[in-house]
């Protein structure tokens, strides 16, 4: 069972006038077995959202509460966090030189643990996760990001999610810069992790394409640091019809 709830959450970052509020009172459940979509326009909170949850030092959290499986994540360290259950694919992955994929992974994976796991079997989890991302597994040799196309990056994340198997997981514009191709490889990864019982995904975008490949169970759009409106599947060919024009002049 996993249920990640967010109440009424405020968040502002520092700007050089000062304190700016972001959002603006977001409540959000994702509960077991759940997938959420959240769509919207550029500068809508979306990424904020992403990131004060995973515990980004840049937002500061003025208000509300967020929670998971009751256990209060805010009072959580980010690598608490993690070992908790929680797990964001960020939209611009970062560069690690000189640190192999293969050992980020490891690494990572006895953080969560408390123990490293046993090499052999390791080495075919890894391979067996590059492979279903068509990644070759010399793959695991290369520096963390570093040279990755954008679909490379966007693979990798999605090889830890599988290998790291979290509760939730919040995927920031995971089909940002996706070819076809690496769009359908991408969506099967995350299908099959939502596949498992007792898994929630929180998936952020500004298009309904990858919703074709990742079906979500309800779709809520934010506009100006607040969701707006909120529905099942429906709602995202309703946005891909008529954009979020209505949706930001009633906001304004």
């Amino acid at each position: 069972m996993s249920t990640l709830e967010i109440k009424d959450l405020k968040v502002s970052v520092d700007t050089e006038d000062g304190p700016k509020e972001i959002l603006k009172g977001v409540t959000l459940t994702i509960g077991d077995g759940e997938t959420h979509a959240i769509m919207g326009p550029n500068g809508s909170g979306k990424s904020t959202l992403a990131y004060s949850v995973a515990g980004h030092p840049k937002y500061t959290v003025t208000g509300g509460t967020v929670t998971l499986d009751g256990a209060d994540v805010l009072a959580m360290s980010v690598d608490e966090r993690a070992r908790a259950g929680l797990f964001l694919a960020m939209q611009y992955p970062v560069e690690v030189p000189g640190v192999s994929v293969s050992n980020f992974l490891r690494t990572a994976k006895t953080a969560l643990d408390g123990e490293a796991p046993k090499l052999r079997t390791w080495v075919k989890d890894v391979n067996a996760a590059l492979q279903q991302l068509n990644l070759d597994p010399t793959f695991g040799t290369r520096s963390v990001n570093e040279g990755f196309s954008g679909g490379e990056k966007k693979r990798h994340e999605i090889a830890q999610l599988e290998l790291l198997n979290p509760k939730v997981a919040i995927l920031d514009e995971t089909d940002s810069g996706l070819d076809i191709d690496a769009l359908k490889i991408v969506s099967e990864g995350v299908n099959r992790f939502r596949g498992q019982e007792g898994k929630g995904v929180l998936l952020i975008t500004h298009y309904t394409r990858i919703l074709r490949y990742i079906e979500p169970d309800f779709v809520h759009v934010f506009v100006n640091g607040k969701i707006a409106d909120q529905g099942g599947p429906e709602l995202a060919e309703q946005l891909e019809a008529e954009g979020y024009d209505k949706y930001v002049k009633a906001g304004v």
